[in-house]
């Protein structure tokens, strides 16, 4: 079955139980819907245009960093306030529901890691969602991360328990992390975290499930196998995506030994830290119900990219407003307007993000 046939599915944003319904057929037919950090209009529609071109949902994702440089670094963005953080989130939220409908494809808008430290703008953004669900019937997002891998797991389920509670009338999915992504990405730094934190165990998960499901079913766990953020050299780190079926079958069995239900997959997981990921860790991790992944290092690699090789070929035009390799009167606004280089990183930017929806089997058959 395409997701077109899920009863009720649209172009644009969409959340509550469509959003669920995508989730679950990635699920079912095993691919999982990239989620790229965007920090700008230009790497929004990047994401989108290769979502059009593909035909395949895609995810547009926002970190508290990206956020603030989507409102804009001048503005301030105080520690336990975080202003800027929850305005550039809105407003990009706002943005992709703006333009993603003349593109075809239904997106889902998330928020990314939010650190214990970053709970304001976690409310903010919640805020916000309430006040457009009075309006609309529906949450601004379809979706939001809480990252309290750094604390211990009993506080971080906690508190994941609090907020679902505050986003289940509202059918918000929440995406909680157990266990680290090392490295670093966004000012987190975890290039110093155990090794045994780097791997969740079954038993960690399943107390995930049985702390939220009570309250709602649509939430996804980020469980640590390994991950890493960043790109590294092979062999530097140990991704180990067959435990994800070890948590997969302990969970059938605890729900089937306390319900009498068999599900077969009962737990939907994201892939952290992917950049650089070997194919058949990827399909591994797929075939274990991991239903999203994210990318960024490698989609800010490709945006640069675009820019670096204009530069290089259009280096002669680009060292002043007049004179270049054809006269030393000849203009260069046609090489140095940035509507003409942004363009070209959009262009590298694409051409990754369809890389990764091939990668995740998010493709037409």
């Amino acid at each position: 079955m395409s997701f077109w046939e899920i009863p009720g599915m649209k172009a644009g944003v969409v959340t509550g139980d469509l959003a669920w319904a995508l989730l679950q057929h990635a699920k079912e037919h095993k691919y999982a819907i990239p989620a790229f950090n965007c920090t700008s209009s230009s790497t929004i529609n990047s994401v989108l245009e290769a979502g059009k071109e593909l035909n395949r949902p895609v995810m547009i994702q926002f970190s508290e960093g990206g956020s603030a440089f989507v409102a804009g670094k001048a503005l301030p963005n105080e520690k336990g306030k975080l202003q800027a953080s929850i305005l550039g989130a809105v407003a990009g939220a706002h943005f992709a529901r703006a333009v993603a409908p003349a593109y075809g494809i239904p997106v889902l808008v998330h928020s990314d890691h939010c650190a214990k430290k970053l709970l304001p703008w976690f409310d903010g953004m919640l805020e916000a969602d309430e006040a457009y669900f009075k309006e609309h019937g529906e949450p601004l997002f379809s979706s939001h991360m809480l990252d309290l891998s750094e604390e211990p797991d009993e506080e971080n389920i906690a508190i994941c328990e609090k907020y679902l509670k505050r986003m289940a009338p509202m059918k918000l999915i929440l995406e909680m992390e157990i266990g680290i992504t090392g490295g670093v990405e966004d000012g987190v730094d975890n290039s110093g975290a155990a090794k045994e934190k780097l791997y969740s165990t079954p038993q960690d998960v399943f107390a995930v499930y049985k702390g939220l499901n009570p309250i709602s079913p649509m939430f996804t766990i980020a469980a640590a196998f390994g991950n890493v953020h960043g790109v590294y050299k092979a062999g530097n780190v140990v991704l180990k995506p067959e435990i994800l079926q070890d948590m997969q079958d302990y969970a059938r069995e605890q729900i089937k030994a306390s319900t009498g239900k068999d599900i077969e997959r009962p737990l939907n997981f994201v892939f952290h830290g992917g950049s650089g990921s070997e194919k058949h860790h990827i399909a591994t991790a797929l075939n274990a119900g991991v239903v999203k992944m994210n990318v960024d290092t490698d989609t800010q690699w490709a945006y640069w990219e675009g820019l670096l090789k204009f530069y290089k070929a259009k280096e002669g035009y680009l060292q002043g407003q007049i004179g270049n390799p054809e006269g030393e009167d000849k203009p260069n606004k046609s090489y140095y307007d940035p509507r003409k280089w942004i363009r070209e990183c959009e262009v590298t930017m694409v051409k990754r993000v369809k890389e990764s929806c091939a990668d995740l089997s998010n493709v037409n058959a």
